[in-house]
């Protein structure tokens, strides 16, 4: 009986990641990923179960990202001279830096012009799923689909968030707040600022090292301002951390809000 390690024909993320195991015995070679679960059987012939069909009992656990992923992410661009950029500007939000998880996806036979944002675990870094914002041809709003703004499916989002600055521009201070367009307006006020997709994101936001302060731009609905309070209550157990959390004042509204109508007046 043989055991080796290799990179999974399905998730590898380098040629040194070592989460798949390929057992050979009498009965044949199996192959699983402990990452997807991604499973290949040989034995006389070769049959490739791609996840979740490998799973037979409970949940289908979320992909930390992928192939698809990654070749989807290799699509993208810089924002500068797109019409992510023209979206961005109408919106009167501040363009985030070019290595910024925030970048633009052409048009598809399937899909509209987007913005495409990698989404990445808080705590390590490490990508975990895309968010797609679609926008109009024109670039001045939103597509007007049923699903402007959608996660890739089958990805994990908890515990994630999307970098609109890199960590290397983390130092002292952070702003947070849900949305993409809600955290580049409140760019304004404050950078570097992230967005934590959603407010259950944002309620869970975990304390970093090194961050002394952090500002939290709420939405302004009973969701929003919980999670906002929930994230401040976290960070102020810690006494060397100072937290602050602003609401507009205007029930209903989020800071992007507040910047489309400053940029529209």
């Amino acid at each position: 009986m043989s055991n080796v390690r290799k990179p999974c024909p399905q998730c590898a993320r380098s040629e040194r990641d070592r989460t798949f195991s390929v057992k050979t015995d009498e009965r044949g070679t199996v192959g699983h990923c402990f990452r997807c679960e991604y499973v290949e059987v040989d034995n006389e012939c070769r049959e490739r179960i791609p996840y979740p069909a490998a799973r037979t009992v409970g949940k289908s656990v979320p992909l930390d990202w992928s192939t698809k992923a990654d070749a989807i992410w290799r699509r993208t661009q810089e924002l500068a001279g797109t019409l992510g950029e023209r979206y961005l500007h109408t919106r009167g939000c501040i363009v985030p830096p070019r290595d910024s998880h925030l970048r633009y996806l052409t048009q598809t036979d399937k899909h509209p012009p987007s913005l495409c944002a990698c989404v990445s675990d808080v705590l390590t870094g490490r990508p975990i799923s895309l968010h797609f914002t679609r926008l109009a041809i024109d670039g001045r709003g939103k597509a007007g689909t049923d699903c402007d703004k959608q996660l890739l499916a089958g990805h994990r989002k908890k515990g994630g968030c999307i970098r609109l600055w890199p960590d290397e521009c983390v130092t002292h201070g952070l702003a947070l707040a849900e949305g993409i367009e809600s955290a580049l307006a409140a760019a304004h006020a404050f950078t570097p600022t992230w967005a934590a997709i959603d407010a259950g994101n944002l309620a869970a936001f975990p304390v970093l090292a090194g961050v002394e302060s952090l500002t939290i731009f709420a939405d302004h609905d009973e969701r929003g301002i919980e999670a906002a309070r929930e994230c401040a209550r976290r960070w102020s157990l810690n006494l060397d951390r100072e937290v602050r959390v602003r609401v507009p004042k205007t029930r209903g509204e989020d800071a992007a809000d507040i910047a489309k109508r400053k940029a529209a007046a």
